[in-house]
C-alpha cells in the first residue's frame, strides 16, 4: 500500500505561500524602525513556520486568505496580493 503524495494543487498552493511570504518580507522594508522591522519579519516567519505542516488543501487555502488579510492590514504597502 502506497501513501498518496502531494497533488498538483499542493504544488500550486506551495508556490502561492512562498510568493506571499516573499512579498510580505519585501513589504516590511518600508517600516522605518529597524527593530520593529525585524520583529515584524520574525512574526511573519513564525506564522509561516507554524503552519508548514498542513496538508489539507482547504485548510491551506483558508490560512492563505487569513494571512493575506493580516499582512494587508499590518503592512499598508501590501496593495496587490499575489494569487
Amino acid at each position: 500500500m502506497t501513501i498518496p503524495g502531494p497533488t498538483l494543487k499542493h504544488f500550486i498552493l506551495k508556490q502561492q505561500v512562498l510568493d506571499l511570504y516573499r512579498h510580505a518580507v519585501r513589504a516590511s522594508k518600508v517600516i522605518p524602525d529597524p527593530v520593529t522591522r525585524k520583529e515584524t519579519v520574525a512574526w511573519i516567519r513564525e506564522e509561516f513556520e507554524r503552519n508548514k505542516h498542513l496538508t489539507d488543501v482547504v485548510l491551506i487555502e483558508e490560512k492563505l486568505k487569513i494571512a493575506r488579510r493580516e499582512i494587508k492590514s499590518i503592512l499598508p504597502t501590501y496593495f496587490n496580493k499575489p494569487n
